[in-house]
């Protein structure tokens, strides 16, 4: 018994300190953080699969909410409490940036979006024809997200207008409230063709039930899509690790599979004639 007990006495400690070891390696779970993150429409799906790797590599979280970039530059200006806001359009950082309202230095311009035309698998329009298109006696509506705060409507308007075809077609448009509903508005059935955002329409949910072509980058302004650290983020650490993670190979490598390209990848920023 003496013996048994004594055993006893030397193994407890080092359980002791392999217990307290084992705490001590759980950093992530018993200091995790959340991010509340505002973020383009055209973002949804990319960012679903960035954020979870970002969640898994971490162990913080992250709450996502989508939206148009001038409606979200809006709430920030009235105090929102986002820590990083990411636009469909450079200008709407600019705007906070000119009104002190977030950290200073942290604009980065993570990507060019691109704009294309969308049908669903049963239609019978020939994309091939590219805007042009959009003149067919058999369309009754055009979905594109609302030009007054959502960058893919401008960059749909612009594009309308250079093919000389605005004045046309402009009593068909239908507006979305931001690119994610203006995708419903088609899939639905509620319009017949979108001008829709690429990482839309590349992604799992669209990519199967509808066939799509790119608007050359030519016909509308370049869509620079850039995120910011909002001022009043109490997170202000994470949330320049995330800025940090989005800069990553592995995670622009990510972001290219949904068709965002970095702004200065020229190669790729002139749009594809071919339909997909």
């Amino acid at each position: 018994m003496t013996t048994i007990m004594a055993h006893t006495r030397r193994v407890l400690p080092a359980l002791f300190a392999l217990t307290a070891l084992f705490y001590i390696g759980l950093p992530a779970a018993a200091n995790a953080g959340e991010l509340k993150i505002a973020a383009a429409a055209d973002l949804t799906f990319a960012f679903k699969d960035v954020g979870a790797r970002f969640e898994k590599q971490t162990g913080n979280s992250l709450k996502l909410t989508y939206g148009s970039s001038g409606n979200f530059f809006s709430q920030i200006q009235n105090g929102a409490p986002f820590d990083l806001f990411f636009s469909a359009d450079v200008s709407y950082p600019q705007k906070l940036e000119a009104a002190s309202l977030i950290e200073p230095g942290t604009i980065y311009d993570y990507a060019r979006g691109k704009l294309v035309i969308w049908v669903p698998n049963a239609s019978n329009l020939d994309l091939s024809r590219g805007l042009s298109v959009l003149l067919d006696p058999g369309i009754r509506k055009i979905a594109v997200a609302n030009p007054l705060h959502a960058p893919y409507g401008v960059a749909a308007v612009a594009a309308l207008h250079h093919a000389g075809i605005y004045d046309k077609v402009k009593d068909k448009l239908v507006l979305g409230e931001n690119i994610s509903q203006t995708a419903q508005f088609v899939q639905s059935g509620n319009a017949d063709v979108g001008l829709l955002a690429l990482s839309l329409a590349v992604a799992p949910a669209m990519k199967t039930t509808g066939r799509y072509v790119e608007v050359p980058a030519s016909d509308y302004p370049p869509l620079i899509q850039a995120g910011v650290v909002v001022k009043s983020s109490r997170n202000k650490e994470l949330a320049n690790q995330f800025m940090k993670f989005l800069r990553e190979p592995e995670t622009v490598a990510v972001m290219a599979q949904y068709g965002f390209t970095l702004p200065g990848d020229v190669a790729h920023a002139d749009g594809d004639s071919a339909a997909h």
